[in-house]
């Protein structure tokens, strides 16, 4: 388990194509602002179903895409 568990979840039952969250958005859902463990533990969320297409550090937001199903 780890501490972004909290945001896969919210994500996952989004239910949303895509779906962009501020690094403040992200610190709220999860209870502890944005740091650089967000970058080892974002593969987590394929589990999930969903991935991090993007991070954009000037726009300060992350960028969510669900998986296709086939």
């Amino acid at each position: 388990m780890s501490k972004y568990d909290t945001l896969w979840r919210y994500i996952h039952e989004s239910g949303k194509t895509q779906l962009v969250l501020t690094f403040d958005e992200i610190g709220q859902i999860v209870g502890v602002p944005l740091d650089h463990s967000f970058l080892k533990h974002k593969k987590e969320l394929s589990d999930y179903g969903y991935a991090v297409v993007k991070i954009s550090m000037k726009a300060q937001t992350v960028h969510f895409t669900k998986h296709q199903e086939d």
